[in-house]
């Protein structure tokens, strides 16, 4: 297998260290321009199976609002971020709506729920 270097940003704390990954593949054989041990294992992360945490809103009938703040409770491998705002471009929810309900289980079977990131109160 050929060496190839990979270029990213480390985005696991607010200091977004520049890495440069040196792997073969998905094998890691040398990270350079990390401050901490958190850029190794997003450099590893992100070469094997990048996720994201998704934030979005969906609609709601009844509320004070017509859009509710959600959130996946974790992240989300990355290839499906676009197929999730697609199904929740589709829910409508009832108010009224508490934080933390599950307003989307186990998105695209991935294990994750969305959850409502905010309290909203029926008309």
């Amino acid at each position: 297998m050929v060496e190839e270097v990979t270029k990213m940003i480390c985005i696991t704390c607010p200091v977004g260290c520049s890495l440069e990954v040196t792997h073969e593949g998905k094998t890691i054989i040398k990270v350079d321009g990390h401050q901490c041990k958190q850029g190794l294992d997003y450099a590893q992360a992100e070469l094997v199976d990048p996720r994201r945490m998704v934030p979005t809103t969906v609609k709601v009938r009844g509320g004070v609002h017509p859009l509710v703040p959600v959130c996946t409770a974790a992240p989300i491998p990355k290839p499906l971020i676009f197929d999730l705002l697609a199904v929740l471009r589709k829910v409508e929810l009832q108010a009224p709506i508490h934080v933390g309900q599950v307003v989307l289980g186990d998105a695209l079977g991935t294990g994750v729920d969305v959850l409502a990131s905010r309290n909203l109160a029926a008309i």
